[in-house]
């Protein structure tokens, strides 16, 4: 008998957690609250903060815009000396420097041409606006 009712006992103690967790996580999940529409709607508790974390944009995206746009609105000079000074006010920044340096080389190409571009060079960031000039030329 005390066997019987170890057993059932065992049971229980796995069983009914795994039924109060499972119960539990379906109520929170869907919550007629979340939605506006007569639809039921089927939510975790992230679903809002990954639009906006997939939106996010990281330094290195935001610099390099914006050194693509002074490029095209005043010369890639002007560009690269922006470059040199965000690099050395934030070295965090220093690993995608060359990267958009050669971003900066083929906007210059498409912009004032292989020829032109080049007169631009400087030695930033291991000549990389220069590679990027000759890669896309």
């Amino acid at each position: 008998m005390t066997h019987t009712a170890r057993r059932i006992g065992r049971t229980f103690a796995f069983v009914l957690p795994v039924v109060m967790v499972l119960s539990g996580t379906l109520a929170v999940t869907s919550v007629p609250w979340a939605t506006h529409n007569s639809e039921s709607q089927v939510l975790t508790a992230s679903a809002h903060n990954v639009s906006k974390r997939a939106k996010a944009r990281t330094p290195q995206d935001i610099l390099r815009d914006r050194l693509l746009v002074e490029l095209r609105e005043k010369d890639p000079g002007v560009a690269l000396t922006d470059l040199q000074r965000s690099v050395e006010g934030r070295p965090s920044l220093a690993r995608h420097c060359m990267s958009i340096a050669k971003a900066l080389g083929r906007a210059a190409v498409e912009q004032y041409g292989p020829t032109r571009a080049h007169r631009f060079s400087r030695p930033v960031c291991d000549t990389s606006f220069a590679s990027g000039v000759a890669q896309f030329s």
